[in-house]
């Protein structure tokens, strides 16, 4: 998780940030010009060695995305429909990032490429692909339920009014967070690229209701930012993992600025949450990490079953009733049959729980989470 500065990087994503596999030669392409991938957060590459491709590797990267079909992705526009990226300095024999562009006297002017489409067309290639499959009489049966998971739309783009670029302050960030004005601090961002650091020195605050309130705050402002710009938003989490794991500072609102942030953009930063579940072992943050944890499960489910999420299954016991209770409401919305019989065991507690629930205290009993939990889970 930590900054890309050294001398030679593995390659990683420029919209969620993660490192990506070295892209291959797949036997189903119709074209195969050049490597392609596929990131954990669902954007596509393709691997240029030469860096003299570049337009040819951009339209296969495109295609790839639309799975071959070519009259969709010919109609497709630019930042309306989806996004593209790209990583200079690649050298395709180790799969890294060379930015000296020399390697052992070999000189590196490859160029990874990506595309990742915006969440309508992805539904749209989607069903062409079933669509195939029906055709082709391919049938895939896991005997496993789908997932039912909360819709995160696709903000509009914000449009640039082409002027010269707007300079904020800390005093006019908080402000702002104050007013809850969600739109203005997303055109602030795309006007001063400074707003989304001194959005993080906002969660510097000992009163847990403003730092919820901001952390959620930031997190429907990267929603809209991502929506155009992924880029700043990857580089904030990994500040924000960074200064998480830093023994020598508090992480006031750092996990809650995480689990916000993921929870509200889960299809582009989804790939992130197993790294939030690392820090359940420091108890100064476990409250804030079950509500991250929780915040995401509303909306994809799948992204914690995908993590060894089993292990936290002996915080049901804990001394904390607000850890017990967000515990049980993270394991009801993800549907944790495995924990049914502890967590009814928890509906006669009658501890009193705060909690937040998208920026707003709430409170509640031990009890009535764990009544709600065991509905969920039975509704499976």
């Amino acid at each position: 998780m930590g900054a890309k500065s050294e001398a030679v990087l593995k390659a990683w994503c420029p919209f969620c940030g993660m490192d990506v596999a070295r892209p291959r030669e797949s036997a189903q392409r119709k074209m195969t010009e050049f490597p392609v991938g596929t990131c954990e957060c669902g954007a596509v590459y393709v691997a240029d060695a030469t860096g003299h491709n570049i337009g040819s590797a951009m339209v296969e990267c495109l295609v790839y995305a639309c799975n071959d079909e070519w009259d969709l992705a010919w109609d497709l526009i630019p930042e309306e429909d989806y996004l593209t990226g790209r990583i200079e300095d690649y050298d395709e024999v180790t799969h890294q990032v060379v930015p000296k562009r020399n390697l052992e006297g070999r000189a590196v002017r490859g160029v990874l490429y990506f595309v990742r489409l915006h969440t309508e067309i992805s539904e749209i290639v989607e069903r062409f692909q079933q669509k195939q499959n029906q055709d082709d009489e391919k049938t895939s049966t896991g005997g496993v339920d789908p997932v039912t998971e909360k819709q995160t739309p696709s903000p509009a783009p914000i449009t640039d009014s082409g002027g010269p670029k707007r300079r904020t302050s800390k005093r006019e960030i908080k402000a702002l967070v104050d007013k809850n004005a969600v739109d203005e601090l997303t055109a602030l961002c795309f006007e001063d690229k400074r707003t989304l650091r001194f959005l993080q020195r906002l969660l510097y605050q000992a009163d847990p209701c403003r730092r919820y309130k901001t952390a959620w705050i930031m997190g429907q402002v990267c929603a809209q930012l991502s929506s155009r710009e992924p880029g700043p938003v990857a580089d904030l989490l990994h500040r924000l993992f960074e200064a998480c794991s830093d023994s020598a500072a508090t992480p006031w609102g750092m996990v809650e600025a995480i689990g916000a942030i993921i929870a509200l953009r889960p299809d582009i930063y989804g790939a992130f949450t197993r790294h939030l579940l690392n820090f359940m072992g420091d108890p100064s943050i476990q409250e804030a990490v079950l509500w991250g944890l929780g915040e995401i499960a509303d909306r994809r489910p799948d992204l914690i079953r995908s993590t060894p999420f089993y292990s936290t299954f002996h915080f049901l016991g804990h001394d904390n009733p607000v850890v017990r209770g967000l515990m049980v409401r993270l394991l009801g919305r993800i549907q944790a049959n495995e924990a049914l019989m502890q967590i009814i065991g928890l509906q006669q507690d009658d501890s009193e729980v705060t909690y937040f629930e998208e920026g707003d205290m709430t409170t509640t009993t031990v009890a009535d989470l764990a009544y709600a939990a065991v509905d969920l889970i039975r509704r499976k």
